[in-house]
């Protein structure tokens, strides 16, 4: 079965049920105040160009394949990855720049991440992206959606279930809302799933709808 491992703010790592290794928007620890990510990479994919996102370097294996904003569709050691155009803030870019989300389709399960999403996706982003069985979602607004534009996001691309990311949490030198806010405008008929660490073995016929995991960093 496929696992996820959160290593703080953006950055997931995804490891195959054949032991390939997917790692997301990669830091470098010490610019955040975070540890460097402990992963090593077969793919590196980066949803947009900034610093605390694009550290590929940390974690690539030797021969490892990195994709930067790259859209459409590729396919790469059986996984089948989706890159669609968005952007970091609500004017098209013209304050951020571009960002694109990755839909990652591994072991039969479909993840995705919004990377640095500035605005609430439109209806034919969602369409582009579905089915989606796990949401990585940023929550912790300033640089990105806030907690209710991340909700109004789920509404659009109707998760399974979804995952919260890119918010503050302890020595993060960044001033992002903690994910209490986005957890406190949770519709009534989503459970929430509190983690004791920063992994998760995924098992799709286990997946319960409208379930939100909360990864603790570890």
């Amino acid at each position: 079965m496929p696992t996820i491992r959160w290593h703080g703010h953006a950055c997931f790592e995804i490891v195959t049920a054949k032991g390939k290794v997917i790692v997301i928007d990669p830091h470098d620890g010490k610019s955040l105040g975070l540890k460097p990510p402990s992963a090593k990479a077969d793919i590196v994919l980066i949803t947009h160009e900034h610093f605390d996102h694009n550290a590929f370097a940390i974690v690539a294996k030797p021969g490892a394949k990195v994709l930067s904003m790259n859209l459409g569709e590729v396919s790469v050691n059986d996984v089948v990855i989706l890159g669609v155009e968005t952007y970091h803030d609500k004017d098209r870019g013209r304050r951020r720049g571009k960002n694109v989300v990755y839909k990652v389709v591994v072991d039969g399960i479909s993840i995705v991440h919004l990377g640095d999403l500035g605005h609430v996706p439109e209806l034919g982003i969602g369409a582009k992206l579905k089915p989606v069985d796990m949401l990585m979602v940023p929550v912790g607004g300033v640089f990105t959606i806030d907690a209710r534009d991340a909700w109004k996001a789920i509404e659009v691309l109707e998760p399974l279930t979804v995952i919260p990311m890119h918010f503050w949490i302890q020595g993060l030198e960044l001033p992002l809302k903690p994910v209490d806010e986005f957890l406190k405008l949770a519709p009534s008929d989503w459970n929430k799933v509190y983690l004791n660490s920063n992994t998760l073995i995924i098992d799709k016929p286990d997946l319960k709808p409208k379930t939100i995991y909360i990864f603790s960093y570890t």
